[in-house]
């Protein structure tokens, strides 16, 4: 039965196709696609370079971005791991070695890790003061680029110069910046003010985003010139190969991001900066694309991307919450929202402990992801009493064989910090049944905006850890855990809804909250949407320095008080937070109505999201 949220916002419905974005530009880019005839993948991308250039405080060409694509022609979903690995493969030697460059000493630059070689946690602890410093030192490789690039030739149907003609016209021309921008700009000053010596670091920036010294104002056309000269140069090489054919054209593209002219001013301004990335790197690196992390709730399947990132949190939380009576109890009343947080920080934990770049760890997802397991955690919730810090993790393992690595966390001591939100995301679904779910992440607060380039060089390195007993802990050519995290959820093999947010851990918090609005209260998107949220922060936050404020809960101001006391009562710690802060996310998702043939698309005010469709 629906509950009835009044909305600030109409519910976009349609008949043909769909888009709903982070920002208003995008989602017009992505229908203007769909409109001259693309599919979902060909919208997306578009939407997504878009994002890249509207919303550089949350997002660059050269960050992350992960992806979940269903191609309805072949009944397949994919995930394309748009995430970059730390600097690693270097200079071979000829006695069989790699050297690092940019050390202080030889000695310092032979670094073993198995068959990788690279900085280590003995180099940040020796040379960066056991920190992850912000900026170039936190530099993985940059995977955006080729994530859109991989999406468009394997997905797509039309060329690059085509997707990225709406980017390559707002980079070019500007656009009056929005007050969430001019907010930004106010709030990074001091992150942009990277001092060594006489010289500025991070001036590149400035000069784009801080003309003459301030912040550029509400209303005021921001122009990103170098990045225009980016999008031009790569259309010009798709240009050059179209007689190889459509997908050698990219591809072609693609490498001259990689292996051309830009790889080279790439690595040349990572290194002036005195970061460690090398053409190496650039090389080697690929993006996945594989089969995604998926479970199920009420015969609802939901796919998200694997445990190089958080996504597969959602799925035990909402298989941990399958067993209880959420209708019953109300929607958000104490009971339901107690049980929600206590699901979450159950599957937190399990994130905390298990979750990292598969190439590295074994990670234990088929446990994971099984009811059997969600079952033994739903027995851990007392459903009066909250957790008063992070729980004990489960036991995986006994759900799909195999053995623990050995490997035990430390448990964690408080440490204070911002809880970091950044990322944006779009989600698409065209005539075919197609759809398209990306969360696009790396803004100009992480790291210099690359001369001549026009973009930030994915600072994602925030997300490792120093403690090398940590699945997530810091070595050459590993990923970090990811935040960013799409999810496309079906039934009975059709699209039923994709959708996602920006939000860092806040993200699956919100994500789930989302889904059950829709799935288990009948909610339309933008109702559910809208609806307040609340958040639990009972684990180690993802960025550096990995900030733990145990029983700490967030909640919107529009949580009725009686509700919030009597979760105090159980022992969370609430702390109430702005009616529709941003803190919580701002999602976005399309829902499928496959009987009726109808498309419902929802995007959050908490940002600058809309949606769109006909």
């Amino acid at each position: 039965m629906a509950t009835g949220i009044n909305t600030y916002r109409p519910l976009i419905t349609g008949t043909t196709h769909m888009v709903s974005a982070g920002h208003y530009l995008a989602t017009a880019a992505g229908y203007r696609i769909l409109e001259q005839g693309g599919n979902a993948t060909d919208a997306g991308v578009a939407a997504g370079i878009v994002i890249n250039v509207v919303l550089p405080q949350y997002t660059s060409f050269g960050g992350v971005a992960p992806i979940i694509i269903h191609d309805a022609e072949k009944q397949d979903t994919v995930e394309i791991s748009g995430l970059g690995r730390g600097p690693a493969a270097k200079k071979l030697l000829p006695e069989g070695y790699y050297f690092v460059e940019n050390f202080d000493d030889l000695e310092q630059a032979w670094l073993w890790r198995g068959d990788n070689f690279g900085p280590n946690i003995d180099y940040f602890n020796q040379h960066a003061g056991g920190e992850i410093p912000v900026g170039v030192l936190r530099t993985v490789t940059p995977a955006a680029a080729d994530a859109w690039l991989t999406a468009l030739k394997l997905y797509g149907s039309m060329t690059f110069e085509q997707v990225v003609t709406p980017a390559l016209e707002l980079a070019e021309g500007g656009f009056p910046i929005p007050a969430s921008l001019r907010r930004a700009l106010v709030g990074a000053v001091d992150e942009l003010d990277h001092y060594d010596g006489d010289n500025q670091k991070w001036q590149s920036t400035r000069d784009v985003f801080f003309p003459g010294g301030k912040a550029l104002e509400t209303g005021a056309v921001l122009v990103q010139s170098e990045l225009a000269r980016t999008f031009h140069r790569l259309i010009q090489v798709e240009r050059d190969n179209v007689s190889r054919g459509r997908n050698e054209a990219i591809q072609a593209a693609r490498d001259f991001f990689y292996h051309g002219e830009i790889a080279v001013e790439m690595v040349r301004f990572v290194q002036e900066q005195g970061g460690l990335l090398t053409m190496e790197d650039l090389a080697a690196f690929h993006v996945g694309v594989g089969q995604p992390a998926s479970g199920s709730y009420k015969g609802l399947d939901v796919y998200t991307c694997g445990p190089w990132c958080q996504g597969p949190v959602s799925i035990e939380a909402l298989q941990i919450l399958e067993g209880f009576d959420l209708q019953g109890m109300g929607h958000n009343s104490p009971d339901y929202i107690h049980t929600v947080l206590e699901a979450l920080k159950l599957s937190f934990s399990d994130r905390h402990h298990y979750y990292g770049d598969p190439d590295f760890v074994d990670v234990p997802l088929e446990g994971l992801t099984s009811k059997a397991f969600a079952d033994e955690r739903r027995r851990a919730i007392d459903p009066m009493r909250a957790s008063s810090e992070m729980p004990e993790p489960g036991d995986p393992w006994r759900y799909q064989g195999g053995s623990p690595n050995g490997r035990s966390v430390a448990k964690p001591e408080p440490v204070a910090g911002r809880l970091e939100a950044d990322t944006s995301y779009v989600c698409v679904v065209d005539r075919q049944g197609n759809a398209f779910s990306a969360t696009p992440s790396d803004g100009i607060g992480g790291a210099p905006v690359a001369t001549g380039l026009g973009f930030v060089i994915s600072p994602r390195g925030s997300q490792s850890w120093l403690d090398p007993e940590h699945p997530c802990a810091l070595a050459p050519g590993k990923r970090p855990r990811l935040t960013p995290n799409p999810v496309l959820a079906m039934r009975d093999g059709q699209v039923w809804m994709p959708f996602g947010t920006p939000g860092g851990d806040v993200q699956c918090q919100s994500m789930v909250q989302l889904f059950l609005n829709v799935a288990e209260f009948g909610m339309d998107p933008q109702q559910a949407i809208e609806a307040p949220r609340v958040s639990a922060w009972s684990f180690p936050n993802s960025f550096w320095p990995h900030a733990y404020h145990p029983g700490l809960v967030g909640v919107e101001g529009r949580i009725d008080g009686e509700t919030i006391a009597e979760l105090n009562r159980r022992g969370h710690q609430v702390e109430v937070w702005n009616d529709w802060t941003p803190r919580m996310g701002s999602l976005c998702a399309i829902k499928v109505d496959s009987e009726r043939g109808t498309l419902s698309g929802g995007a959050d005010l908490r940002r600058d999201g809309y949606a769109m469709g006909r």
